[in-house]
């Protein structure tokens, strides 16, 4: 049911939406499990290099991996977002279910290795040497030993997300209910790991 919005809330500045729907209640270990079961259903998200002069510079990426709260891609080592990593590590990855409106955000630092990273070969599948193309010379042919094909490393730092807790007819009522009334509506919970539970979590996976 939607939630009364106070004068505390007012005066204290407080964004009621993400107030009464942040999650306190929820174990950590609950949160980060839910939190890789909705990432590991998106194979692709967007990911968010920083370039300078634009500023937030964003593409579609498919995750080739997810080690805890960590992430690999596959990338070609001539586009222009290894330039921007080149720059300034800091990327964010953003991930979202515009069925149920669920979504996640992830901050890290990124590193990129060269082509003679061993897990390029666990990665590549043949379906990734539609984005290179082969040049016929033997050698840029979109294999996993073709020079371009590098890997991106992201090391999170900081995860929030957004997890439904009605379906669509109980958003639009709690949407509708609160407009008509004046309260808040509360249609999901929202999630943040910090720096110290993504450690954790890391720790956990590497175990």
């Amino acid at each position: 049911m939607p939630d009364t919005l106070t004068q505390q809330e007012v005066n204290s500045k407080t964004d009621p939406s993400v107030s009464k729907q942040y999650d306190n209640e929820t174990p950590k270990s609950q949160q980060i499990q839910e939190f890789y079961d909705f990432v590991d259903s998106k194979k692709i998200g967007l990911l968010s290099t920083f370039r300078e002069g634009v500023g937030p510079v964003a593409r579609s990426m498919a995750t080739a991996s997810r080690r805890g709260p960590d992430f690999l891609f596959l990338a070609n080592v001539h586009s222009q977002k290894f330039a921007d990593l080149s720059n300034n590590p800091s990327v964010q990855i953003t991930f979202q279910d515009s069925s149920n409106m669920d979504w996640a955000s992830i901050t890290g630092t990124c590193t990129t290795t060269s082509n003679s990273d061993p897990r390029i070969k666990e990665l590549w599948s043949n379906g990734t040497k539609a984005w290179f193309g082969d040049l016929g010379d033997g050698k840029h042919d979109g294999s996993a030993s073709d020079p371009r094909m590098t890997l991106i490393e992201v090391k999170a730092k900081y995860v929030v997300y957004w997890k439904h807790t009605v379906g669509a007819l109980g958003f639009a009522k709690e949407v509708g209910m609160a407009a008509l009334t004046g309260k808040v509506a509360n249609t999901g919970v929202t999630r943040e790991l910090k720096e110290q539970d993504l450690e954790s979590a890391r720790k956990e996976t590497q175990a």
